[in-house]
């Protein structure tokens, strides 16, 4: 997609820039803003993970199908990955470009990893107050969310091999180091090791894959962000 959308599109490595001093657009800072107003969020650091959560997905999902459907991962270079901050999927990200390479976990690790989940996370961090433990797992998580969601897929359109190759590549992607800890995955099923934190939200709950049975107490220390 050669053409630059209207709105309000922005490069993703713009967004991944900066020291951490908020300026006036900062695309990250309106999208976590935007969250907390949405779930009520007690704190910035919930709104973050949520938000990082959700690109995230976007983000695995954009390799790994493609990948899974016709062996091959599209270029996501963030200087050629446009996001709007005030968009819903899928109409949030545009990517400008059409070149891509051969499918492997290796290569899926460089494009969303290395691309845009490591500076994503550091980006956050220099904002708000969020554990880097927290953000990986988020990372583990969106990941196994994705694979889980194509495999159905594939299952509803009578393509069972390629929901196998994303299980498959989801699981040699949980085998590279900012991922292996992050949480256990067996076929489609994954237990994480952290907490998104989204239980402490007024209606918010325990995700499937949290690593608490039930919700902990409310308090101003919480021990599952670590």
């Amino acid at each position: 997609m050669a053409e630059r959308p209207g709105g309000r599109h922005v490069a993703l490595a713009r967004c991944y820039e900066g020291d951490g001093t908020v300026t006036e657009g900062d695309p990250l800072t309106f999208r976590v803003t935007k969250v907390a107003a949405r779930l009520a969020a007690p704190e910035d650091r919930v709104a973050a993970s949520v938000a990082q959560l959700g690109l995230a997905a976007r983000l695995w999902s954009l390799a790994l199908g493609p990948a899974a459907l016709y062996g091959r991962v599209p270029d996501l270079d963030p200087a050629r990955l446009l996001w709007d901050a005030d968009g819903s999927s899928p109409d949030d990200l545009w990517l400008t470009g059409g070149r891509t390479f051969p499918a492997g976990a290796a290569r899926i690790v460089e494009v969303v990893h290395d691309g845009h989940l490591a500076p994503l996370a550091r980006a956050l961090r220099a904002r708000f107050r969020i554990s880097p433990a927290l953000l990986r797992g988020n990372a583990g998580s969106a990941l196994a969310g994705a694979a889980r969601e194509l495999h159905a897929w594939a299952a509803r359109a009578g393509r069972p091999e390629v929901g196998e190759r994303a299980l498959t590549l989801a699981a040699e992607l949980f085998a590279h180091p900012s991922l292996s800890a992050t949480g256990t995955l067996d076929g489609t099923a994954f237990r994480r090791r952290s907490c998104c934190l989204y239980y402490r939200c007024p209606n918010g709950g325990l995700c499937g894959d949290c690593c608490f049975d039930r919700p902990p107490q409310r308090s101003s220390h919480d021990a599952a962000s670590g």
